[in-house]
């Protein structure tokens, strides 16, 4: 056998490993049903930090102080106006007029050394809360009346700890629809959503969009302290809980929706790479070993099955089939065509091209702007 054959047999062996034995990773759902209308509700508070969000935070916290209950119980929404000098606080403010559930805003304190100024912001709304339950949301999502009460069901019809659901990201323009299915999929493969709700493995994970969590089980970890520093915070936050006992639930929802535009592909680069060096723990050996991982299994099939003959071809066309294959729920999700997926070793160069180029801007001492703060090495 060549060494090319042998290699793209790994790269089918691989992608039969990632198809059948990696928690359906590619899977559609889970999607959390309707709430039943008999439900009998903890207390429940939504905690939102933001920080220059004036052309979200209406739609927003619109959405967050509409929220209907079962019961007609009316949580309580915390804003966390984390230093913003564009008016956000005010639009939250008038967004919430006439709506039946309660707004508090905070003005944020300074952040403390070793503090993410996102999670300083949310210990802050969390500290406000005296909630069973909390949900932390992001200022640029737009959530449907019924989507809290979805997420408490689940809470507490199964004494779970921690429901989280990836939330639809916008997909609109041509780089959005090139690239955002991919992201959800990617984040999938990562933190496979039925190995993260296995209180047997220790995958952890959850979608900051939405995470539902039990007030005893966040002080039982240590609370928004134990994760100051995270700028994956989503992820971190997901495993703390897991790690000191509790359970975990992470899927999809329609029910909510982020309205953050990405229109341009430097603006999904930039994206990528706030957060992919981190990902690789800013290892140098890591980051080596990605791009050798990625080759393989995203590259060399399709290069394979288009140029290369015989046994070789054959192995590149089975491997980059399953690949297609598997992505085309995601595409689905987003209502697009399945003409999309056999360009996914396409956008996996994209994502891999992102990630070299944050780790390349984290040894230059570059390090990456997001949402008026510079991130790099170090939390801030």
């Amino acid at each position: 056998m060549t060494l090319l054959a042998a290699l793209t047999l790994l790269a089918l062996v691989i992608w039969l490993g990632m198809i059948f034995c990696h928690g359906r990773y590619w899977q559609a759902g889970p999607i959390l049903p309707p709430a039943p209308g008999d439900l009998v509700l903890p207390s429940v508070d939504i905690v939102v930090p933001a920080r220059d969000e004036a052309p979200y935070i209406a739609q927003a916290i619109g959405s967050l102080t509409r929220q209907l209950l079962p019961g007609g119980a009316a949580p309580r929404v915390i804003l966390v106006d984390d230093g913003s000098t564009d008016g956000t606080a005010e639009i939250a403010r008038k967004a919430a007029e006439g709506a039946p559930n309660p707004l508090t805003i905070l003005t944020g304190a300074a952040k403390p050394p070793g503090w993410s100024g996102k999670l300083w912001a949310v210990s802050q709304g969390v500290a406000e809360s005296r909630a069973e339950l909390v949900l932390l949301t992001d200022a640029d999502i737009a959530h449907e009346p019924d989507h809290l009460a979805r997420l408490v069901a689940r809470a507490e019809a199964e004494g779970l700890d921690l429901v989280s659901e990836m939330v639809l990201l916008n997909c609109q323009s041509f780089p959005e629809r090139a690239l955002v299915p991919a992201f959800v999929y990617f984040f999938q493969l990562l933190y496979p959503f039925a190995q993260v709700a296995d209180p047997r493995r220790r995958m952890a994970g959850a979608a900051g969009g939405t995470v539902l969590l039990r007030r005893k089980a966040l002080d039982r970890a240590g609370g928004i302290a134990a994760v100051r520093g995270a700028l994956i915070d989503d992820v971190t936050l997901g495993r703390a809980i897991k790690e000191s006992g509790g359970r975990l639930w992470l899927g999809h929802t329609k029910r909510a929706r982020s309205i953050r535009l990405y229109p341009h592909f430097s603006d999904i680069w930039a994206m990528i790479a706030r957060t992919a060096y981190v990902q690789l723990k800013f290892s140098p050996l890591n980051l080596l070993g990605t791009i050798i991982g990625m080759l393989l299994v995203w590259l060399l099939p399709p290069a394979a099955a288009l140029f290369a003959h015989g046994t070789p071809r054959t192995f590149g066309l089975l491997a980059w089939g399953l690949m297609a294959g598997s992505y085309i729920p995601s595409l689905k999700r987003y209502e697009l065509s399945v003409l999309w997926a056999p360009f996914l070793p396409l956008v996996a160069l994209f994502y891999m091209a992102a990630t070299v180029g944050s780790a390349v801007n984290h040894m230059r001492g570059r390090s990456v702007m997001w949402k008026n703060r510079v991130y790099g090495n170090e939390a801030s």
